[in-house]
């Protein structure tokens, strides 16, 4: 099985993964004027799609930041997005997550509790224990992030972590205003997502996008000992 590491993002043998991009968090935030609209996410998946051609697009739940609200730009970005990916050429899939309650609001496609890319891999929010049992579940929600002598970076954690001996990659958030949660510390039980029941197999992955380069670290276990 193919893994590409991009921009927050993950390819997995043809499907392109992103996860919480919480569109109207700026809107909806107590600053009087909004840090963030989503046509930074907008232009990034566009790149994405250039770049790494995918057969499918699968958004890891939390497409939606408020729970009872949907600032007006929400319709507009979600519309701008879905014809990105048809202009790829890919199929758009939307897996809902728990900030998504008003999500049928604005969006009149299918909404999925979950996806499977393939016989082992099944994409979720993570923010339950979805009704089937994975090999591997690729999920969102905790938005992890791991600080390095002081800087805080976004962060994929893969490993064997998950329930029944199972397989994880927990994606950070594709939106790059919402701030990520520093796993360096972080036990099995500090995470909000059930499918996470080991953290010290699982190893934090930096993309650094200036450089090219895709940064594999060694198991929490052992490399929160060295920071």
């Amino acid at each position: 099985m193919t893994v590409t590491f991009r921009d927050r993002a993950v390819l997995i043998d043809g499907t392109l993964v992103l996860a919480d991009l919480h569109f109207g968090r700026g809107a909806t935030s107590a600053v009087e004027a909004p840090i963030e609209d989503g046509r930074d996410m907008i232009d990034r998946l566009d790149d994405l799609l250039d770049s790494m051609a995918p057969r499918t697009v699968a958004l890891a739940g939390d497409v939606l930041h408020a729970f009872d609200t949907v600032p007006s730009m929400v319709d507009d970005r979600l519309a701008a997005l879905e014809e990105r990916v048809i202009d790829a050429d890919a199929e758009l899939i939307v897996v809902a997550g728990n900030h998504d309650t008003m999500l049928g609001e604005v969006w009149d496609g299918p909404i999925a509790d979950r996806y499977r890319i393939d016989d082992r891999t099944v994409v979720v929010h993570g923010h339950e224990r979805p009704a089937v049992e994975a090999e591997r579940y690729v999920l969102g929600h905790d938005h992890p992030a791991i600080e390095i002598q002081g800087t805080r970076r976004p962060c994929f954690l893969q490993g064997p972590g998950g329930p029944d001996g199972s397989d994880v990659l927990v994606l950070p958030s594709f939106n790059r205003f919402t701030a990520g949660v520093p796993i360096n510390e972080m036990g099995a039980t500090d995470f909000q997502s059930p499918l996470i029941v080991a953290a010290d197999p699982l190893e934090p992955i930096v993309r650094d996008e200036r450089a090219d380069e895709t940064l594999q670290f060694p198991p929490l276990g052992t490399f929160r000992n060295h920071l």
